[in-house]
Parts: structure tokens; sequence; C-alpha cells
């Protein structure tokens, strides 16, 4: 019997990181529950100050170089370690800070489809904006080309928005948030997303 050949690398992913993302290294994560099986995508959004696009300050909070004094707001969020394992800037561009084998720290206290803690098996995607206004077309487009490549090497069923995992402390995306644009340029069924009104 002739041994089994190795398997042949992704050429999308190595370790958990998307080739076609600027790597930016945090170090804000840990190690994924044994067992745990990938099968959610968290939508969130994101801005430094809140409504200022184009900075480095989310990639400073992201790997724990914000300077708290820059600006009255980061008082308010004064010594936060976080993370989201994706970035997408206003013009499309994709930042990695975290391994999607490991656990970035992006959901808090969540709870979805019937799990609790949804940094142990989500992969978080941070868009730049602000909950309740508008997103950029070449924002959809890089998040789903970057959905549909997590969804071929991880076993992705599920999509939501911070939102809906964390209803009583979060609103984003927001209600401006187009998640029938995303399912379209996905083509996956409506039961991967949260339910609409």
């Amino acid at each position: 019997m002739s041994p089994t050949p190795p398997e042949a690398p992704d050429p999308l992913w190595e370790d958990g990181w998307y080739r076609f993302a600027h790597r930016v290294d945090s170090p804000n994560f840990g190690a994924r529950p044994e067992g745990a099986e990938i099968d959610l995508v968290v939508v969130h959004s994101i801005s430094l100050p809140p409504g200022v696009y184009g900075g480095d300050e989310v990639r400073q909070l992201f790997t724990n170089t914000l300077d708290w004094d820059a600006h009255p707001y980061f008082q308010q969020i004064r010594g936060a370690q976080v993370s989201a394992h994706f970035f997408i800037r206003r013009d499309g561009a994709l930042l990695q800070f975290v391994s999607c084998d490991d656990r970035a720290w992006h959901a808090g206290k969540s709870a979805w489809r019937g799990r609790e803690n949804c940094n142990d098996d989500s992969i978080g995607i941070e868009l730049e904006g602000l909950e309740g206004e508008t997103f950029e077309a070449a924002q959809y487009e890089a998040l789903a080309a970057v959905c549909a490549a997590i969804a071929q090497h991880y076993p992705i069923r599920h999509v939501a928005g911070h939102e809906h995992i964390a209803p009583v402390r979060k609103k984003d995306p927001g209600e401006n948030f187009d998640w029938a644009l995303l399912q379209r340029e996905l083509g996956w069924p409506d039961g991967m997303f949260p339910p609409r009104a």
C-alpha cells in the first residue's frame, strides 16, 4: 500500500493568514478552545475617533500602541485590549491582525446559534465606519471576497453583526449595513444570515 501523498498547501492561506491581506500582528489573541468549530463570521464597524476615517488609530488600537491622550474620546476606551481578525478600510484595503486559526478579541460577551462566547468559534471582520451610516462599495466587495475565501477554508455556516450577537451592548454595523447586498454578492442562502424585517 502506497503512502498517502501530503496535502497540497492552500494557495490562499498559511497558518490562518490570508494571502491577500496586509498582515499586521496584534498581541491581542489567544488559542481557541479544544474542538472549536469556526463556523461564524461576525461583521463589525469601527472608526477612531468615531466618524473619522483614514487614520492609523484603529491599527494602533489593535496593536496596543494608541496614544490614549491624543483625543478626548480615547479616554472612554483607555486600556482596552481588543482585536479583530480583519479590518476593511473605506477604500477596500484589507488588513489582518490575528490568524484565523486563533481567537481574536472582538465579540465580548455574546451569543449566537445557541452558543455563547462567540470569540471562541468566529472570525471577526471590522469595517471602517460608524454604526448607522453607510459603507462604501469597495468595502462590500472586499468583505464578500474575504468571506468567500474564509468559507473555502473554514466550515462557515453563519454570518451575523455585532448587533446580533450582543444586542444589549452593541449596534454595529448598524441599520444601514446592506445585508441583502452582501448576501447577493456571496450567493449564500437566507439561513446563513440574521433574520431581516
